[in-house]
């Protein structure tokens, strides 16, 4: 299983994990409340405690950042209905209290910073406290749980219970492990995206210096014959570059992957004429479809560089997306050189520089949507290659972030036939 896969795998049993303890988290609360309240208060209880623990799942997706954990101690007080509730860091400094005695922190540094360091938990009656106010203080104990995220302690929990007693100290140690597998889980998230930065990054540099070399160089050539169209492929050459290497998002739109491939293929049209023919048919229904940045352009760059450079009379590469329902299909296609399918599994592999491999963009299709969504590729000696994804239209918590780029239209270039069937190949995970 590779590192991604092995990732999703882990974030579903960390879901899994935080659906576990918010269940047992009611059960214990729902058993509380039987003891305490008749049974038609029941209901109540547990939609409450439904209630606020949903609510403070949807407040640590961001980790322990301020607003976040003001918010989630002011609910868990209200969940746990005890006379405090407060949050530190690593460090033993308090980060956020509410409710009541709060002149009592000062006494717990001692206990906190013990919890911190034995990594377990501390339990403290008020009566080995000093208080000034001891005929009123409603506090009877302090359960202090360090919440341990991947073996390390990344804040501790006090709760400050009316009464002495086991049902305190369950009811801690259950909200307890709810934040640490919430907070595991986003620091899950983070890694996942900075494994998605890391796989992007890696794809910028496949970007073939021989390309920024003959781009330029052939830039340079019109600039005396042809000052305008000169012009007009440094902007193309500008916004390409600009879109390949933009700092922010790591999803994008069809449509703006299609412009910078646009560009890209304008660029290469210049250099290689008329042995470079284009065809773009792009479904209007499918141009809003969002999918990670950089998915197709190494498709087409492949198609440019293995498929129609080394043909010698040159030839045509297609880009055609359509409307499939929930799904959009898109591929990318060449009547260039093609390839034997026996070879395709050490295409696919690949990650040097002679061509770019096909099991990254696998890899990052399965990262995104599942693992029913790979290529296919269509293949044969003298043929031409075809390479078609699916990818579906909605994706939850899939958004792009792009900045705004030139319209440069996108249609057909040419009106050549498409190729002949050829022998297909799938391309595993």
């Amino acid at each position: 299983m590779d590192a991604v896969s092995g990732l999703l795998t882990t974030q579903s049993v960390v879901a899994f994990s935080a659906g576990a303890c918010l269940v047992a988290l009611v059960t214990i609360l729902v058993v509380l409340v039987r003891r305490r309240k008749p049974s038609h208060a029941v209901d109540e209880a547990v939609l409450e405690a439904v209630w606020v623990m949903s609510k403070a799942q949807v407040d640590l997706r961001d980790g322990l950042v301020q607003e976040a954990t003001d918010k989630l101690v002011t609910r868990l007080l209200r969940l746990l209905k005890c006379v405090a509730v407060g949050i530190s860091d690593r460090e033993g400094t308090l980060l956020s209290w509410d409710g009541e005695a709060n002149d009592h922190y000062v006494d717990l540094v001692g206990p906190v910073g013990s919890a911190i360091r034995r990594k377990s938990r501390e339990v403290v009656s008020h009566d080995k406290l000093p208080c000034d106010h001891r005929g009123n203080c409603r506090m009877r104990t302090a359960v202090l749980m360090p919440i341990i995220v991947d073996d390390e302690v990344e804040a501790v929990l006090l709760v400050l219970g009316r009464t002495k007693g086991k049902r305190i100290v369950q009811m801690a140690d259950t909200v307890n492990r709810f934040i640490s597998t919430q907070l595991h889980a986003a620091k899950l998230e983070d890694t996942k995206h900075q494994l998605q930065q890391a796989e992007i990054k890696a794809l910028r540099a496949q970007i073939s210096p021989h390309f920024v070399y003959n781009a330029l160089n052939t830039i340079s050539s019109l600039i005396r014959t042809d000052p305008e169209e000169a012009r007009e492929l440094l902007q193309d050459f500008a916004d390409f570059t600009r879109y390949c290497f933009r700092a922010e998002g790591t999803f994008t739109t069809l449509s703006e992957e299609l412009r910078n491939i646009d560009r890209y293929l304008t660029i290469e049209g210049a250099r290689y004429g008329a042995r470079l023919n284009v065809r773009l048919k792009i479904a209007p229904e499918v141009q809003s479809v969002v999918l990670p940045f950089l998915l197709i352009q190494p498709l087409v760059e492949n198609a440019v560089k293995h498929g129609i450079a080394g043909k010698p009379g040159g030839g045509t590469v297609t880009v055609t997306a359509h409307d499939r329902g929930p799904e959009a299909e898109i591929s990318v296609e060449d009547d260039g050189v093609g390839m034997d399918p026996a070879l395709l599994e050490n295409m696919r592999d690949s990650s040097g520089s002679a061509h770019i491999g096909l099991s990254g963009i696998n890899r990052r299709m399965h990262q995104v949507y599942d693992q029913r969504y790979s290529l296919m590729v269509e293949t044969a000696v003298g043929a031409g290659m075809k390479v078609t994804m699916r990818v579906p239209k909605f994706v939850r918590h899939v958004h792009p972030d792009m900045p705004n780029y030139p319209d440069p239209s996108v249609g057909a270039r040419s009106r050549r036939d498409l190729p002949p069937a050829r022998t297909s190949a799938p391309v595993g995970s």
